[in-house]
């Protein structure tokens, strides 16, 4: 037993042998255990009146002198107060480090609720989303922007990547923001890249000025090497380098194309139109113009195992797979075979095309989008290409909610696969007229 609970216990029989003792010598002895008994709970309540009086101004008196189960109490109860002021300035000390080292960051932090509305906010996320404390807290932060692309990417299910959102508060710049679920709080991550979009902007501008600038004085050198070809004076000697300067002019104008077409989609933020397209006629089509135009010996393969159609732009969608047909033609061995399929399942329509060439190695497939990127630049350059074909497929994919997936092996041949979701997917059509096409 407690030695505090063992001496309460002694003392009250103590007192009752007292009150039985003094009963017995004068008389009645229920009333002297009845005096007692209340002379003692008077003093148990005097000592809980001393413990509350000391709980209410603990900070401007000092503990009670009280023995037994009572000082015990009131001990304890220090312990416990003592500890709770220490992790007490603990907390202070560690918010205000975490306030100090949250106004360092370069990124602006914002704490949300599940709704979005503002919780708390850093000085950098002030500055870049113009807040103002006390009077922002509880708004929902889809209000101060008013973008329906940031409004859709609060909304969303997943976050795997940044958004880039015009913020017109307090100034016009570009913020990219990036959602990240933290328990039953949002963390809103805000990075600047004005400059960064501005620069992108002009580097954009550039390319589609200079590409359409450069279409002019194509077209004419074309048409004179064309001349010097047909000219029977032109024999010779200059036969061999008047066809270089044609083939090399053809190749300029290819890419000047690619660039157009590139800009074209980079411009255009909105989704692709939803028209049907039979996907099906589509990749023969693909195949029939690949044959047509000379394949050296390769074979090309097409199976549809789907009748869906895709909801889309058929020249993006065309332009999407002779892009991956023409790339998988010009890496693939003369007595190679390049394979189309198109099927869909639960989530979504998936559209591959496989090779046996050569490969690819690791370390290239995550920049094989970049534009000009060639992983083997002299065999690239042989073959006529611009180096923006897969570039421009991955921005049509993206147009149509779409993504593109790249597998390879290095001597075994490569996997281009485009995913499609199941919103872009309708069933076959027999309309003639709405064929793509």
């Amino acid at each position: 037993m407690n030695p505090a609970w063992a001496f309460a216990l002694g003392r009250l029989l103590t007192v009752l042998g007292i009150a039985v003792a003094g009963g017995l010598v004068f008389g009645r002895v229920d009333l002297w255990l009845l005096g007692v008994l209340a002379a003692y709970l008077v003093a148990q309540l005097v000592n809980l009146y001393r413990v509350q009086r000391w709980l209410r101004h603990r900070n401007e008196e000092s503990p009670p002198d009280l023995g037994g189960v009572w000082g015990d109490l009131v001990a304890l109860i220090g312990r416990l107060h003592r500890r709770k002021k220490f992790h007490k300035r603990r907390i202070v000390m560690l918010l205000r480090e975490f306030r100090r080292l949250s106004a360092a960051l370069p990124e602006g932090v914002v704490l949300l609720t599940p709704g979005h509305e503002i919780i708390w906010f850093n000085r950098t996320a002030a500055r870049m989303l113009g807040l103002r404390r006390k009077a922002d807290f509880g708004m929902r932060i889809s209000n101060l922007a008013r973008q329906p692309e940031f409004t859709r990417y609060l909304q969303a299910s997943q976050h795997p990547a940044p958004v880039i959102v015009r913020w017109t508060r307090p100034e016009e710049r570009f913020l990219a923001c990036h959602l990240i679920a933290a328990g039953e709080r949002r963390l809103l991550l805000v990075r600047d890249v004005t400059r960064e979009a501005r620069l992108e902007t002009m580097r954009k501008d550039f390319v589609a000025n200079a590409s359409h600038e450069l279409r002019s004085p194509l077209t004419v050198i074309t048409g004179y090497l064309a001349q010097l070809a047909d000219d029977p004076a032109a024999a010779g000697p200059w036969r061999g380098p008047v066809a270089e300067m044609q083939r090399q002019a053809e190749r300029m104008a290819h890419i000047v194309q690619d660039l157009l077409e590139l800009s074209r989609l980079e411009a255009s933020g909105e989704e692709a139109p939803r028209q049907p397209v039979d996907v099906a006629a589509l990749i023969g089509r693909v195949r029939d113009e690949c044959a047509a135009g000379g394949i050296g010996g390769r074979s090309i393969e097409v199976q549809a195992d789907s009748a869906a159609w895709l909801l889309g732009s058929a020249s993006e969608l065309h332009s999407v797979v002779a892009n991956l047909v023409s790339n998988a033609i010009k890496y693939t061995p003369a007595a190679g075979a390049v394979r189309i399929r198109w099927w869909d399942d639960s989530r979504g329509g998936h559209l591959s095309v496989a090779d046996n060439g050569a490969g690819i190695a690791p370390e290239h497939l995550p920049r094989l989008t970049e534009r000009f990127y060639r992983v083997d630049k002299g065999r690239a350059r042989d073959a006529g290409g611009s180096g923006l074909g897969l570039a421009i497929a991955k921005h049509a994919l993206h147009r149509h909610g779409g993504r593109l997936a790249i597998e390879s092996v290095e001597g075994e041949g490569s996997t281009f696969t485009c995913h499609f979701p199941s919103g872009r997917l309708a069933a076959a059509r027999n309309d003639a007229a709405t064929q793509a096409g």
